[in-house]
């Protein structure tokens, strides 16, 4: 791609309407020093400086979306407790549409609590209910309701019970109809009910877990191979594979191709798919070729991953970036 080409592209992003489909939460960071070891077990005491909030899952992609200049509607069910309260009231601070959100007295907002020191990870708590929803039917009517003008649609699941089987098979379904490039981001439970997708983006664990097969990933014909099966197996047009340090791989109708990961040192992984996924779903709203799309969503997630937290893509650092490597 020549500059001129990638500027284009880029300004592109500004006419997109993304439908965000899946399951959204609040990341919680509580940020502290450790100074010495519990007295009470073989456990850091984290003496904490600072907490925030912020929106995580689909919430975060939507956040990207926005952040990469497109126009995001979240469709998702969230607890009505506190938690829920506060989700929409970041949805709401951060402009983001809340038409699609639903409130349900029948189970907990998810919250992620990450405990940070020295720069790292030190503990993850999670809150939350995982059965599926059962509000199906008003969801689909909801997001129906919401498919004109509709550029892309993102399907993340990350197992908390929105994306139950019916909804999958059914929006996958209303898109092809209307000619809505889908893309998926799967964990194992679903995993082969995305059919006939455009892009699934599953990572290493995903992958093996989600058709039960054994490869070794410093290889790229084995690579080349399990991404193959996957693509068969559920009818994608193109697998789109996160090698985490080692890059993205994507497996499409114009072979296959490995991008080396780009950037410096991972400092944390957090958000990293949510940014891969969103940038990867508007270059295919822009009829970006498989090979560009691997290229510049790799570079994406190399950007946020040396960054602490869950953050959203910086348009103007994901375009200057991308124009060197090309």
């Amino acid at each position: 791609m020549t500059e001129q080409e990638i500027r284009k592209v880029f300004s592109s992003f500004n006419d997109k309407k993304v439908l965000l489909i899946g399951d959204a939460m609040i990341d919680k960071y509580i940020w502290g020093k450790v100074n010495r070891m519990s007295p009470e077990a073989p456990v850091p005491v984290v003496e904490i400086n600072k907490e925030e909030i912020r929106l995580g899952g689909s919430a975060n992609c939507a956040l990207n979306i926005k952040s990469l200049g497109a126009s995001p509607i979240l469709c998702t069910v969230i607890g009505d407790d506190i938690n829920g309260s506060k989700f929409l009231k970041l949805m709401k601070d951060s402009d983001l549409l809340t038409d699609g959100v639903f409130v349900d007295d029948n189970r907990k907002t998810t919250v992620k609590t990450r405990v940070i020191s020295e720069g790292k990870h030190q503990l993850r708590m999670d809150d939350e209910d995982i059965h599926p929803i059962k509000i199906e039917d008003q969801f689909i009517n909801t997001v129906d309701s919401l498919l004109k003008d509709t550029s892309v649609i993102i399907l993340q699941d990350y197992n908390k019970g929105v994306l139950t089987k019916k909804i999958i098979k059914t929006v996958i379904s209303k898109a092809k109809k209307r000619g809505i490039p889908t893309i998926v981001d799967p964990k194992k439970d679903n995993f082969l009910e995305y059919q006939e997708c455009d892009i699934f983006k599953p990572n290493l664990k995903e992958i093996k877990e989600g058709i039960n097969i054994e490869f070794d990933e410093s290889k790229d014909e084995e690579l080349q191979k399990a991404t193959s099966l996957l693509k068969e197996k559920i009818n994608a047009k193109s697998i789109l594979l996160t090698l985490s340090g080692k890059g993205i791989c994507v497996n499409s109708e114009n072979g296959f191709i490995h991008t080396p990961a780009y950037g410096g040192s991972v400092i944390d992984v957090s958000g990293a798919g949510d940014t891969v996924i969103s940038v990867a779903s508007l270059l295919l709203s822009t009829g970006v070729i498989p090979e560009n799309i691997s290229k510049i969503s790799c570079l994406s997630g190399g950007i946020v991953c040396q960054k602490v937290g869950v953050v959203p893509i910086d348009k103007e650092e994901l375009l200057s970036e991308t124009i060197k490597i090309f």
